[in-house]
């Protein structure tokens, strides 16, 4: 059993910055290709950026040269540095060890002025 934990979200500006972590219980964190995903209200859930155990990164348009995702293998946790947000990156954004079950419940981002 895994367990994804999600924290960071908060109220921020146009312009700033957060960073927004992902814990994970259980064994096999280090064996996982690891996930972002955002999901707005009414929306589907969109794809933010993924990071392999090579740590080979992957971005969506919308988000690349602003978010960079990480990973601590020490730690079972998977980072997400978010700079010059945009009200547009307003979501709900979830952790998910890809090709599993395992999704965290989410923290909220909302850019607003």
């Amino acid at each position: 059993q895994v367990q994804l934990v999600e924290s960071g979200g908060a109220l921020v500006q146009p312009g700033g910055s957060l960073r927004l972590s992902c814990v994970a219980s259980g064994s096999g964190f280090r064996f996982a290709a690891m996930g972002w995903y955002r999901q707005a209200p009414e929306e589907a859930r969109d794809l933010v950026a993924t990071i392999n155990t090579a740590g080979e990164t992957f971005y969506a348009d919308s988000v690349r040269g602003r978010f960079t995702i990480s990973r601590d293998n020490a730690k079972n946790t998977v980072y997400l540095q978010m700079n010059s947000l945009k009200p547009e990156d307003t979501a709900v954004y979830l952790c998910h060890a890809i090709g599993s079950k395992y999704w965290g419940r989410g923290t909220q981002v909302t850019v607003s002025s």
